[in-house]
This record gives C-alpha cells, structure tokens and sequence, in this order.
C-alpha cells in the first residue's frame, strides 16, 4: 500500500490519514499535542524544531541532516569487523533468522550504516511500543538505503543491565471480555538485586506461560503464540536471551539485528569509553546538568538530574553498584579506591563494569556507526541532555528519532470512534464523563432543549422572586435564593434519570462505548504503553506486522490510529 507523503510541519493542527487500495480509511492521525500526557517537548521536536535545536545533532526532517549523519558515522574510526564478529556470535546462539544474519554481516562493511532502537528485556516481549520502536527502526533503515544509497542495518539494543526487576516481569492483556489481565513471572534468584541479564528463568515460567494462555482470548493464532513464546522463555534461559530470541524470530526475517548488550565479549570494544568515565569522575554527571539547565530554559523540565558525585559507570562484581566520587576517592559500596586504579581496572577487565543512562547511548554509538537511534519520549529528554557528553568522548551524535506513536483498534471500535465523533483523549478517564456526553448528543432534540428551557424560564422567574423579596422583608431573599437551588438541583436529578434512562435503553451504545475505552485506554493509560504486543499477535496474527509495516506512517508529531 503506498503511503501518501505530506509536510508534517503545518501552520495548523491537521488530522492527515491514510487509505488501503479500497479507499476505506486504515488509518488517522492525531496531533501529539492534544494529549496532556505527552511532554511537551515532544511537540517542539516535531513542529519548532529551532527552540531546542542547540540541543541535538540535527533536525531528522531535514534531508540535510541525515547526508551529514552519514558522513559523520562513516569517517568516525571502530573496529567494525570486531562488532560484527561478536552480533554473528550472538545469531548464532540464537539460531537468527538469515534475514537478520544477513543484516549483521553487513555492519564489517566500512560503508554501512545503522539505524538504532532499544528498549528493556521485558517478559513475553513488553509493551506494544516496544515492536512500534523496532518497525520504526527498520521503516526508517530501509528509508536510508534508499535515499542516502548506503547500506543501512535497523539495530535493537536489548537493555539488561538494569536491575529493575518490577519493570519487567509482567504484561497486561485482555481477555475475551475485554477486561485487563496481567500476569506475572515470580520472582528469580537475585531479582531486584543483579542485573536482568544475569537473571535466569527457573520451572516457573511454564505455569506464567500457562497463566497467559488462559488470559488471551483464544483464537485461530493463539497456538502458534504460545509455542513462540514457550520456545524463546524456557528454564534455565536468561531473560535477555528470551527477549532477544521472541524479537529476533519476529522481525528478524524483515532484517532486524538484536543486539543483547549485556554481552561480555562486546566490552572490550568499549573499555577505553569505561576508562575515561573513571579517569575524569563527575565529569559525564556535569556536562548532562549543564544541558539540563539549557533544556530547562527552554521551558521543558530535564530528565536526568544527575547528582555532582555521581558518576555514569556502575560496578558489576558482586551486583550492580552505584560508583560515586568523594574528594578523589571514588567509592564502590563500602570500598575506596583512586581513579587510576579503577581506570586501569576497566581496560584490562571491562566486563566488570556497566553503562548508566547518560553513557549507554555513547557506548551504543561506539560500537555500532549510529546515524540515528529511534527513542520514546522520556528518552527523546534525556539524550538532549548528552551533546556535550558525546563531544567529550569524541563520538558522533546521531539524529534522534521519535519513534512511531499509534493506538490499533478493531474495525468495530474505529467505526464507533469516527459514527460518533470521540475524541481519542476523552476515552482515557475511567469515569462515565465521555459517555454521558455521547448519550446526551444521542438525546431526542425536544428532550434536552425542554429541560434547558425550563431551567431557564425558572431561574428568570426566580431571579424576578429574589429582586422583590427585600421590599416585603429583607430576610426572605435569602430563602428565596435557597428554594431557586432546590430547584435547580431538583432538575439536575431529573437530567441525570433522563440519561441513566437513555443508558438502559442505549445500553447497545454504552457497550460499544466500553469495548472501546478499553481497547484504547485500558486501566486508564494509553494503549502502546499497557498492552503487550503479544495480544495484538494473539488477535490478529503474524499479519498486524506487516500492517503495521505497510501502514504506520513514522513522520514525527503524530498519534496514529491504526484500523487492524
């Protein structure tokens, strides 16, 4: 399906949409700064661009920026048959598709170039935006090949080093009521303490995978999911090698590359990053402050507010520890040691240590030549806040992408979004505002209008009542005052039996309504950021990829609404 191409930086809010080869609408777009929840800088990004300019290394709308991101990637030196060596390791170990080998042969070629995305080693893949980072990635990648004549490689960095154990363990989907189900995998050794990638799953995953099972709906698709699923999370499997393997054998035959970078034999390549962190501490921490100052000026609040003794660096022996410098000490628990020692330590042992948020990004563009990594709006943030960090360092910045934003809905529930003119944001309170409004318009015309009139008409009279009271006696206008708010709250009550009556004789419409506030908001929070993809796999099959392939328009500024 071919996408029609437009300016996506109007003077005006617009709504542009998208048709299969019918001519029935797959697809509406939504302005991301209707929403309440979207940063604001999200808005800026997409549409004035210039406020925060200083602050990143081009503007990606610009067909001058990504000749440039190029050039920048291609001249910067790295040892690039070694990355592609150790990606190969990883295919191998996961048994990748050769799509996805393909691409990763591709990164010793000194000519190539990557397109970036990444996200946490979620269980049974994450939330929705996580694939919605991933297609984004590799639409943008094949959009480089072809404009910039390069080889271009979609990359998706598997984050695990953390040890936030309560941000991965569970998804949410529903059920066949359309009610939010969430399941949970119980707690591994260690959870919560060491890194998500040294965390292995143990016989308890098959009753989460059971559990899961039940939840879904059953359908046509829900076999083939679940023996996908069962195959990448088994016992004994780390929980990136799970993520990694469940991604990797879905889109790894569109040619993505899944990078688990967690992997030890990838740090040496990084150890001279690691070791300037420890020779120069706080130094990382200063430069990210500095641009949050800058970020703040601009109107928008800074994402990392990093702490002056904090460096970007943790330790992994023994756990993942926080390093933090005191005088010219640098501290690791309740051990002291010089930064020369730890400098020299990370060069000859850098398996031994881990990226932060604010120096994650420069050993990502280290190894792999980034022309652009495609990031969530938190991220969009906070890698505002590392030009200066990447200058120091002496890595190119790459253009900073926001990846797709869309809400996939049955075609029910898009014919109910458009019959009765919702808007989308309406849908997110979990309380009956939205649809008493939408019964109220449904109201016979004479129904409504006769009790606004007799409201008007009563407090006219009143009012005339209240002004005369004080000749008679003073004193009665104050009663006169009480018995006109009676009377108005007499015929709120009567207003608000008038719409309960309208639900029970609409109830077909409350119904449709519901089914849709869940599928859009469910538990109140928007769609992409709750539901795990695997529901949309388990509903609609292996096919909504390729929806989403063909008809996911990736333009910035931009909320779609998908017609699955």
């Amino acid at each position: 399906m071919a996408l029609r191409e437009y300016e996506p930086v109007p003077a005006e809010p617009v709504s542009p949409t998208t048709t299969d080869e019918s001519g029935r609408q797959r697809a509406v777009a939504i302005d991301v700064r209707r929403f309440p929840w979207i940063r604001p800088l999200a808005g800026d990004y997409a549409f004035n661009f210039q406020q925060i300019a200083p602050l990143y290394a081009g503007n990606p709308l610009t067909a001058g920026a990504w000749r440039d991101a190029v050039a920048r990637a291609q001249q910067h030196p790295r040892d690039r048959r070694a990355i592609a060596a150790v990606v190969a390791a990883q295919q191998d170990a996961r048994d990748a598709p050769p799509a996805s080998r393909a691409a990763g042969a591709r990164l010793a070629d000194p000519a190539s170039v990557a397109v970036v995305t990444g996200q946490q080693a979620g269980v049974f893949g994450g939330p929705l935006f996580t694939l919605l980072k991933a297609i984004t990635a590799i639409q943008l990648a094949r959009r480089t090949e072809q404009k910039q004549g390069v080889p271009a490689i979609a990359i998706f960095w598997v984050d695990a080093e953390d040890h936030d154990w309560e941000e991965v363990r569970s998804c949410t989907v529903l059920d066949a009521e359309f009610q939010p189900r969430t399941v949970t995998l119980a707690a591994l050794e260690q959870a919560g303490e060491a890194p998500i990638a040294s965390l292995l799953l143990d016989e308890r995953v098959g009753q989460t995978l059971r559990e899961l099972e039940a939840a879904l709906q059953r359908t046509e698709f829900t076999a083939d999911v679940m023996r996908a699923l069962g195959a990448a999370w088994q016992p004994g499997v780390g929980m990136a090698r799970a993520f990694a393997r469940w991604l990797e054998t879905l889109l790894g035959p569109l040619g993505l590359v899944v990078f688990e970078s967690a992997d030890p034999a990838a740090k040496p390549l990084v150890a001279d990053v690691f070791s300037r962190e420890l020779a120069s501490p706080g130094r990382t921490a200063a430069l990210a402050a500095e641009a949050g100052a800058v970020l703040a000026a601009r109107g928008h609040s800074p994402q990392v507010v990093p702490q002056p003794d904090s460096l970007a660096l943790f330790s992994l022996d023994g756990g993942r520890h926080p390093i933090r410098r005191q005088g010219d000490t640098l501290l690791i628990g309740g051990r002291s040691f010089s930064s020369d020692a730890l400098s020299a330590e990370a060069r000859t042992r850098p398996s031994a240590f881990s990226p932060n948020v604010l120096l994650r990004p420069i050993v990502q563009d280290t190894l792999f030549p980034t022309i652009c990594y495609v990031a969530g709006p938190s991220e969009l943030a906070y890698l505002g806040q590392l030009r200066g960090v990447y200058e120091r360092f002496g890595v190119p910045m790459p253009l900073m992408y926001p990846r797709a934003s869309a809400t996939l809905l049955d075609s029910a529930a898009s014919r109910f979004l458009a019959k009765y003119g919702v808007a989308l944001e309406e849908l997110q309170p979990q309380d009956e505002s939205a649809l008493n409004r939408l019964l109220a318009s449904q109201l016979p015309a004479g129904v409504e209008q006769s009790l606004r009139d007799a409201t008007e008409q009563i407090q006219r009279s009143m009012q005339r009542v209240i002004e005369a009271m004080p000749a008679i006696d003073p004193t009665l206008a104050g009663a006169a005052k009480t018995t006109l708010g009676k009377i108005e709250h007499d015929l709120r009550s009567l207003h608000g039996k008038v719409i309960q009556a309208a639900k029970r004789r609409d109830e077909t419409l409350r119904r449709q309504f519901m089914r849709l506030q869940a599928q859009a908001f469910p538990l109140g929070h928007s769609q992409e950021r709750t539901l795990a993809g695997i529901y949309f796999l388990n509903r609609y099959g292996p096919g909504v990829v390729d929806r989403l392939m063909e008809g996911l328009p990736v333009e910035p500024g931009w909320h779609w609404i998908i017609t699955v």
